[in-house]
């Protein structure tokens, strides 16, 4: 007996349904992951052009003061908004205040964003607060021919006493102490050495401050210190062999070239520079900074002062105009703003203000010019010591100074002459100007005689019987009644 065939399978050519499944997926599969490699590809490929941000650049040329500080403090908030890569202030400065330098400072500080400082374009210079600025900044470069240094601080206000013969050239302790011997009574000092003494304080002081931030950094503190106390400068070259700075760089581009892969400390920690090849954007002043800019100029707070100063003389001299005193209010404001942020000898504003009231008095007052002149002098006086000639960049050119004090003289002498022609003229109103009028007689009666006399009915007596029609001249005003004469008697007494 033959055992029957055993049951075949599906045929060969035919898949299982499992195995059909399967190769329905496999398609599916491999576009899903070709598409998720496309995906990861782009993304990586896109990833350091999202990192590298644009590299702000904020041009300064100017001396350092409030506007700058306007400035910068609202560019780092921007650069730390945009997520900047990087914030290049290029400077060239004279100089400037010391409290406007030190809230720089505070702002560069505590930026969370990297700062770097590069003195340029060549032929520029980091003078003084410029000087404690570069080394406040995670990066310090340079252009060639550029120098930094003479950061020695300057006192503003009164005048101080000049320098005892034989004083020490840089300030010390030594400097400080009172001369042994001295006639005056025990702790007391002399003004020179008083002086001394706060030079003193504020040399130690700000070396004390620039070595601080030179050791934030890791720069050379022992130049920074003698660039304080000695007022040293440095050329670019000399500052990068001398570890003052970081990098010497011709432009921007090659700036950004140099310090790629450098790590640099922030307020949040230390960031490692990606700035190869990266795009950077210039920052023109906006109108703010402008405004700010011309305000806080000595020479343009100066003449609105003064402008600010005559209008309120004119509109007080002649009240009603209204223009004069509106335009004098609004510049004697934007003028006491302006004074409120530059270093101004409050001795030197008070001579302004006596002498534009001795100007104001000689106009009012018959001093044959005493005054006028005693007021220009007062005013020449006082715009020299207004502002701290000693501070770079706040000074007043003299020429400004004579010019307006000249003007100032003119205005009076000006005003001083009209005053005389019309004092010398002749009365058109009030009773005294009836005296010499003419008139013609209207009546002659029992209730007297009346003369119409500049349109007006008077009552009129005369040295004669007056007829109705006859022309007469006033000769005296008595109360409401006129002295008159007639024309044929007054031609007869001059002949």
């Amino acid at each position: 007996m033959v055992d029957p065939p055993p049951l075949a399978g599906p045929p060969a050519s035919l898949p299982s349904p499992r195995a059909a499944s399967v190769g329905a997926r496999r398609p599916a599969s491999l576009l899903a992951c070709g598409w998720r490699a496309w995906i990861a590809l782009v993304a990586l490929l896109a990833a350091p052009l999202a990192a590298a941000a644009p590299v702000l650049v904020l041009p300064l040329h100017e001396a350092i003061g409030p506007a700058t500080v306007d400035i910068v403090v609202r560019t780092i908030a921007r650069a730390e908004a945009s997520r900047a890569t990087l914030l290049v202030i290029q400077l060239d400065t004279p100089g400037g205040l010391d409290t406007s330098m030190r809230d720089i400072v505070q702002a560069i500080l505590a930026a969370r964003v990297p700062v770097a400082l590069y003195v340029a374009p060549q032929g520029a210079r980091a003078a003084s607060a410029g000087t404690y600025i570069l080394y406040a900044s995670a990066v310090a470069a340079m252009a060639p021919a550029t120098t930094l240094g003479a950061a020695t601080p300057v006192a503003i206000g009164m005048p101080g006493s000049p320098p005892r013969p034989g004083a020490p050239d840089r300030p010390g302790p030594a400097a400080s102490a009172p001369a042994a011997g001295g006639s005056g009574p025990a702790g007391s000092t002399s003004p020179a050495a008083a002086f001394d003494a706060m030079t003193a304080k504020q040399v130690h002081d700000a070396a004390a401050f620039i070595r601080g931030l030179a050791q934030r950094h890791g720069r050379n503190a022992e130049w920074a210190e003698r660039a304080v106390r000695e007022a040293v400068s440095l050329t670019a070259s000399e500052a990068l062999a001398q570890r003052v700075i970081d990098v010497v760089a011709a432009d921007v581009s090659e700036l950004l070239a140099q310090i790629d892969g450098r790590t640099v400390r922030v307020a949040d920690g230390e960031v490692k520079l990606a700035t190869r090849g990266v795009a950077h954007e210039v920052l023109a002043p906006d109108w703010r900074h402008r405004l700010l800019a011309v305000i806080a100029n000595p020479s343009f707070a100066l003449i609105l002062l003064m402008i600010g100063i005559y209008g309120l003389m004119f509109e007080f001299s002649s009240p009603g105009f209204g223009l004069p005193g509106t335009l004098g209010a609004i510049c004697l404001m934007l003028a006491l703003f302006a004074l409120q942020l530059l270093p101004v000898n409050y001795a030197g504003l008070g001579l302004i203000l006596l002498g534009m009231a001795l100007l104001a008095a000689e106009l009012l007052t018959p001093s044959f010019g005493v005054l006028g002149v005693g007021g220009v002098v007062a005013f020449v006086a006082g715009a020299l010591l207004l502002f701290d000639r000693d501070i770079p960049g706040f000074g007043v050119p003299l020429a400004l100074v004579f010019g307006l004090a000249a003007t100032s003289a003119v205005a009076v002498l000006a005003g001083g002459g009209m005053a005389l022609r019309a004092r010398r003229r002749p009365v058109v109103s009030g009773a005294e100007e009836l005296v010499g009028a003419d008139g013609i007689v209207l009546d002659d009666g029992p209730g007297g005689t009346w003369a119409r006399v500049h349109g007006e009915r008077w009552r009129v007596r005369g040295p004669a019987r007056l007829a109705a029609g006859q022309r007469v001249r006033v000769r005296a005003v008595h109360g409401l009644t006129l002295e008159v004469q007639s024309d044929d008697e007054d031609r007869t007494g001059g002949s």
